[in-house]
């Protein structure tokens, strides 16, 4: 009997999910992932701070397309075929129990993402996965009897019978050229997770401080998120910002990262409650200076570096107001802008969005339209996600339906 010949190009999250699962489903194939870095699964291994945030409870998610700013409806229907609660039970089987935090999301119970990691080696290796590290992949020819020629920069040549790419996001077009030349559309690789440089030197003072939540949004515009707000010597960062850089990527992109943004320290959409609560403020605390009470259990910095903005002593008396003063302080919580010029570089574990034009892709088997028995899972795709395990989860869906395929 001939054994089928499968690669898998790319040892990341989805990578190793395919290999596992084509492997089980099929123990007779020969299933090989190439890695072109030394080490495989090293994005894993920082990810979530080295603990691994590797999926999320999706409770608050109503719609997918809050999650999955590219993607969502690629994911809906995958989801029917393995989801968040099919991964949460898969790494729970082979051993690594998790936990859910109170924000949703779900890390290995030792906080540790080697946990993961030595999870998927040991399972692949037991399984009989051959793991071959220091081959990066320049390009693949489809022959005319369908079989892939892989061309390596090694210089080695290998034939297979089928191959899934599962090489994850990459910040340069360049890296997708020899899948576009193949005939695969390809949607321009940008940032997509990322924290924004404020020029605003007062509040850049206020580095360490955390107000949770926040809503930020773009004026004009429909991108909006919701969460803590972390300021930084260089500007904001924390999952407010992180969101509004996921769902406003290529807006962002559009305008050079140079555009204002809105941060509502109030957390309250309704201008008139707020200004039903100040009100209540000073008619409860009409002769207590400003400083001494703060709005929405404000951290005291940012409350101080507020009254400083308006031009208030901080002496002054709630009573002493006026209109003016509330109808400004309510600006001042609720749209308080900022100019954005720039974002925070690429770190090691940055997610872009682009990549293989989802539009070329069999939505049920993830295999390519354009060439028979070629696959793609992962971040190669046009799927990415906000922060808090969202991204891992779309690596593990895309990767096990992958190898459920890919050696039918």
């Amino acid at each position: 009997m001939i054994k089928m010949n499968v690669a898998i190009v790319g040892g990341g999250a989805s990578g190793f999910f395919a290999a596992i699962r084509a492997k089980s489903k099929n123990p007779n194939a020969n299933v090989t992932i190439f890695e072109k870095n030394q080490n495989v699964l090293d994005k894993v291994m920082i990810t979530g701070g080295g603990r691994c945030n590797l999926t999320n409870s999706f409770e608050e998610i109503s719609d997918l397309k809050h999650a999955y700013p590219r993607g969502h409806k690629l994911m809906k229907r995958l989801f029917k075929q393995f989801d968040y609660h099919e991964v949460y039970k898969w790494f729970e089987d082979n051993g690594v129990p998790l936990v859910t935090q109170e924000d949703l999301c779900v890390f290995p119970e030792s906080q540790e993402a080697a946990s993961i990691v030595n999870c998927l080696i040991n399972k692949a290796k037991r399984l009989g996965v051959n793991i071959m590290t220091g081959y990066k992949m320049e390009k693949a020819i489809q022959t005319e009897d369908g079989l892939f020629m892989l061309y390596f920069k090694n210089g080695k040549t290998q034939v297979f019978d089928r191959v899934a790419i599962t090489t994850g996001g990459s910040p340069n077009i360049n890296d997708l050229q020899h899948l576009r030349e193949m005939g695969h559309g390809i949607e321009t690789p940008i940032p997509s997770l990322f924290t924004f440089n404020i020029s605003d030197k007062k509040i850049l003072a206020l580095m360490g401080t955390v107000v949770n939540p926040v809503i930020t949004s773009i004026p004009s515009t429909k991108f909006r998120s919701q969460g803590p707000l972390l300021v930084t010597h260089w500007g904001f960062s924390g999952p407010a910002i992180l969101k509004l850089s996921s769902h406003a990527a290529r807006y962002l992109h559009e305008n050079n990262y140079n555009v204002d943004i809105s941060v509502n320290w109030a957390n309250v959409v309704n201008r008139d409650e707020i200004e039903e609560y100040i009100k209540n403020i000073v008619n409860e605390n009409p002769n207590k200076q400003l400083a001494s009470l703060r709005p929405y259990d404000m951290p005291s910095r940012l409350w101080t570096y507020i009254i400083d903005k308006l031009s208030l002593p901080k002496e002054k008396k709630w009573s002493e107001l006026g209109k003016s003063g509330i109808n400004r302080m309510i600006e001042a919580l609720t749209n308080d802008i900022y100019h954005v010029k720039g974002k925070g570089a690429y770190r090691e574990e940055f997610v872009t969005c682009g990549g293989v034009s989802l539009s070329d892709i069999d939505y049920h088997t993830l295999e390519s339209k354009i060439c028979p028995h070629l696959f793609f899972a992962g971040e190669v795709l046009d799927i990415d996600a906000i922060t808090g395990g969202f991204n891992l989860q779309a690596a593990w869906t895309t990767g096990y339906i992958v190898g459920q395929n890919i050696v039918e």
